[in-house]
């Protein structure tokens, strides 16, 4: 087992062992689809194939030699000069790989990236008690992990406002939705706490609660370290498993030291096991939208059951996403991902700053909003007449025909909260416009605010 060094009262350091939770303890945290649900006989049989002197008659893989494809290049943009580029072939082995089945848990060239990605960042290594799996971009991960983890009918503790992305799946699996409320500072933990000592008795408590605490989507929050310090206490209390979905991890821009992940922060005492967080990553937001390319990396039997989930429905995320992701980052190094991810944050500050500034300009005395540390939304609270539903205001009507009819596309806030409540909330991305787009688009916004209130006043 891992061991990991401690302080010691003397000065000088001891080692002991990190501890992680016991396979059988997941049991109660899988779905019976997921509990009912078979390895594939094939894929099962993969590993073995790497016997030496192993003859496989397994698997029914084209012969390589009959795929057109001799080789693939891409040009890659240095991370410390953007002036500069390099060419990045893929052949050889690492084309063979690139075009043939591979393992349903993901390529091993990208994986071995993954556990060193995952020890540079978050202080995690292999051994202990937890694995990867990757696949077609989060949000593939997330809707296998509801499945897995959740029956039909049952509850789960969700961030509110909450990303909308989720909310079909838990409706599709009859979930009962608790929301937490949240503030600038993430899940408000205190309301968890009151949540759950007041949970009836004789009602199943949720056994995960979701959360993306770094420029969640739709408010653009990050939660501080203090409050996931309290999340991460009340799962250990009242044993439920942390759905950490953090995109927006690299998109971090705020002028404090980032805090640490869940993952990384449920490793750093060494009083408590680890293994009640599943983390999910993404390479959309860093490296291309397009490759969909995501990893989730957590307890062994949980990561497991998203795998045989992906066995049976689609084999295997693409062996050449994967294949391209990796020469890219393997050119880069572990420091050049850390330096194009800089400057991919620094990218985004600076699009926020543009973004506020034309909201300073436009919507100042018609909109409050927070300063986003990290991600690409602005979440901002219109300040309209009271409605019988809300005494804040409903800003549905106005962003999805008023302001759509003058040429602007935001998303209402009530299409982030699961109950459909009314709010005066609006969510608009700052990812892709330029400084004239957002003056203009502030500006008709800041145009049917106005008329909007003159109507109703």
């Amino acid at each position: 087992m891992p061991t990991e060094t401690a302080g010691h009262s003397s000065g000088t350091s001891v080692l002991r062992p990190r501890q992680h939770l016991p396979r059988e303890y997941y049991s109660s945290h899988l779905s019976e689809a997921s509990k009912a649900r078979r390895p594939s006989p094939i894929r099962g049989l993969y590993a073995l194939e790497e016997i030496p002197n192993m003859i496989s008659l397994l698997a029914g893989k084209p012969a390589p030699q009959t795929f057109p494809i001799t080789s693939l290049s891409m040009t890659v943009r240095s991370p410390y000069d953007p002036t500069k580029e390099t060419r990045v072939d893929i052949t050889g082995p690492a084309l063979d790989e690139s075009l043939q089945y591979s393992a349903t848990k993901g390529i091993p060239s990208f994986l071995k990236w993954v556990d060193g990605l995952q020890e540079k960042y978050h202080g995690r290594r292999p051994g202990e008690g937890w694995t990867t799996a990757v696949g077609t971009g989060s949000q593939d991960l997330l809707y296998k992990a509801f499945n897995a983890m959740l029956n039909p009918g049952d509850p789960i503790f969700v961030e509110a406002p909450v990303y909308a992305g989720v909310v079909p799946i838990f409706e599709s699996l009859h979930c009962q939705l608790v929301e937490v409320p949240t503030d600038s500072n993430g899940i408000r933990s205190s309301d968890l706490r009151t949540i759950l000592s007041s949970w009836p008795a004789d009602k199943p408590r949720p056994r995960a609660l979701y959360t993306v605490p770094f420029g969640c989507n739709p408010t653009g929050n990050s939660a501080s370290l203090e409050r996931r310090q309290e999340v991460l206490a009340l799962a250990r209390e009242y044993d439920f498993i942390i759905l950490e979905d953090d995109p927006y991890f690299y998109l971090y821009y705020g002028a404090a030291e980032r805090a640490p992940s869940y993952f990384n922060l449920e490793a750093q005492d060494l009083n408590h096991p680890v293994g009640r967080v599943l983390r999910f990553d993404s390479l959309s937001k860093v490296l291309s939208a397009g490759l969909r390319i995501g990893f989730a990396c957590g307890p062994e039997p949980l990561v497991e059951a998203i795998i045989k989930h992906t066995a049976s429905a689609s084999l295997q995320t693409s062996s050449t996403s994967q294949a391209i992701a990796t020469a890219l980052l393997e050119n880069f190094t572990y420091d050049g991902f850390q330096k194009h991810s800089e400057t991919v944050s620094q990218f985004y500050k600076e699009k926020r700053d543009v973004f506020e500034s034309g909201m300073r300009k436009h919507l100042n005395g018609l909109a409050e909003w927070n300063t986003p540390e990290a991600g690409m939304f602005f979440w901002f609270k219109l300040k309209l007449p009271p409605t019988e539903s809300s005494p804040e205001g409903d800003s549905s009507v106005l962003i999805r025909e008023r302001a759509v009819a003058k040429g602007v596309l935001a998303l209402p806030g009530t299409a982030f909260f699961p109950n459909g409540q009314t709010t005066a909330y609006v969510r608009a991305s700052f990812s892709l416009l330029s400084p004239e787009e957002v003056d203009e688009a502030l500006r008709r916004l800041a145009l049917v605010i106005k008329e909007y209130n003159d109507e109703k006043r």
